[in-house]
């Protein structure tokens, strides 16, 4: 890749889950369709953790069984940030929007 394009990319951190059918894909998106990319491991470890919050609360609550409140299948991946929204993994898994 050359210098130019290096210049472009930015690096973040994306939570991710395992799917049955498309394997390891990111998690959490803008509502726009856009997967979230978190600048710092920090930030998307927070973000886990909210979830977890939530979770642990609705099962207080009633509204979800203990072993969905306690089951975490979420981790954290770093990835890279094309110019055109594209993510990358460290095993060059491409997710987000299509260049047209």
């Amino acid at each position: 890749m050359s210098e130019q394009g290096s210049d472009q990319l930015r690096s973040g951190y994306c939570i991710f889950i395992n799917t049955f059918c498309q394997g390891a894909v990111p998690l959490v998106t803008d509502g726009e369709g856009k997967y979230v990319v978190f600048e710092t491991e920090l930030e998307a470890q927070r973000e886990v953790a909210d979830y977890a919050i939530t979770r642990l609360q609705q099962f207080l609550d009633g509204e979800r069984d203990f072993e969905d409140a306690m089951d975490t299948e979420e981790y954290i991946v770093p990835v890279m940030v094309h110019p055109d929204g594209v993510i990358t993994d460290e095993d060059g898994n491409c997710f987000g929007p299509r260049a047209e």
